[in-house]
């Protein structure tokens, strides 16, 4: 059954059924499991919050901080608890962290994994306990087409991400010599082959590198790019090596715009690179600017944080309040929550939600946006319509 939600006037419908209402019910801290009315119950955030991917895992762990604690001072006397799996990012941990929660028999959702490469890890572990994991950023397509019936995501995948890139070096820069770079993940490779078959011709090379925080020294591929002449350089990877790229392009001299995907949006990007040289990088997202976000989300983030919300945050928390609308809703097993999560339909600060039969968000609620790093910070530059 899909659940209808009600946009709220200067308010946020997807917020509402998880915070509306105090609970008469109460946690039995002497109990192992989650009472039946939901009290107790856990969910859990699943990314990189340590090592150097977590610039990327905090915004969207803080997102889903904000969640529960609106959920849980809503409703008093039945908290949720929020458990943090801190994956680093890195594949190999993912799999024994997905254990973790699935042992965890008060744990009802997971918001995450959050990037592509520990998803393709933990999923299929999930899927197997009927563990429903809502993803606010991982984007390789084929996270979809693996059958997965746990998974979803809150956000559109590379096959949006990936036209919208090369349609802006293509269209907007103008560029008719492109150089590609992928750092060999899941994530950065899938979306850097979408880039190259929306500019054909226009890549003049290519090249691989090592990820992870692997590899610091690239003055190989910098010589790469400038025998090319390239006037663009797309990255496919993420915000680490992305800036040491982009500071030893510039100190050979290369003075090709950077553009690089989301797992590049984010101001640590810039610390990486120096703000002189990255000033004028272009970076996509599947998201929108927080700044766009409905209700009061951009003000209660920085009153719980104290900052402003990154990258992903308010997809983050919407996937967490999504499984927090189910557990007010009384779907507190891990079997309920799933079918909830299946034929939701509600309104979000982020977006408008309902899922596709493979967990995709509605294709009509995916947007592209392009930001350039201007003085320093990442700002908004312009939607990307898809066609």
């Amino acid at each position: 059954m899909r659940q209808k939600l009600v946009r709220l006037v200067g308010g946020v419908a997807i917020a509402a059924l998880a915070l509306g209402g105090t609970a008469a019910c109460k946690s039995d801290s002497a109990s192992n499991e989650a009472s039946g009315d939901g009290c107790g119950s856990k969910i859990a955030f699943f990314g990189a919050l340590t090592g150097p991917s977590a610039a990327l895992g905090i915004n969207e762990n803080n997102g889903v901080k904000l969640a529960v604690d609106q959920y849980n001072k809503a409703n008093p006397d039945c908290q949720v608890s929020l458990v943090p799996l801190d994956s680093q990012g890195n594949p190999e941990q993912a799999p024994a962290l997905a254990q973790q929660a699935i042992d965890d028999a008060q744990l009802l959702g997971i918001v995450g994994p959050a990037y592509s490469g520990e998803s393709e890890a933990a999923n299929p572990l999930f899927s197997e306990a009927g563990l429903v994991h809502i993803t606010p950023s991982a984007t390789r397509p084929s996270l979809a087409e693996q059958g997965w019936k746990t998974f979803f995501r809150t956000v559109g995948n590379d096959l949006s991400q990936g036209p919208a890139a090369g349609a802006y070096i293509k269209d907007v820069l103008k560029s008719d010599k492109v150089y590609v770079i992928d750092d060999q993940s899941a994530y950065g490779a899938g979306l850097a082959d979408e880039v190259k078959k929306v500019l054909g011709a226009a890549v003049v090379g290519s090249d691989k590198v090592q990820g992870e925080g692997k590899q610091n020294d690239f003055s190989a591929t910098v010589t790469k790019v400038k025998s090319t002449g390239a006037t663009a350089v797309f990255y496919g990877g993420y915000y680490q090596e992305a800036g040491l790229i982009r500071k030893q392009l510039t100190s050979a001299g290369v003075s090709a715009t950077l553009v690089a995907g989301d797992g590049v949006n984010d101001n640590a990007y810039i610390e990486g690179a120096g703000a002189a040289a990255a000033e004028g990088t272009i970076l996509t997202c599947p998201c929108q600017p927080a700044t766009e976000a409905r209700g009061s989300f951009v003000e209660d983030y920085k009153a719980l944080n104290g900052s402003e919300p990154g990258t992903y945050s308010d997809t983050a928390y919407d996937a967490a309040n999504i499984l927090l609308a189910g557990i007010k809703d009384g779907k507190t097993s891990r079997e309920s929550l799933l079918e909830f999560v299946k034929g939701y339909t509600g309104d979000g600060v982020a977006a408008s939600y309902k899922f596709t039969e493979t967990g995709e968000l509605d294709p009509a609620q995916v947007k592209v946006w392009a930001y350039k790093v201007e003085g320093g910070k990442v700002v908004p530059d312009q939607e990307i319509k898809l066609s």
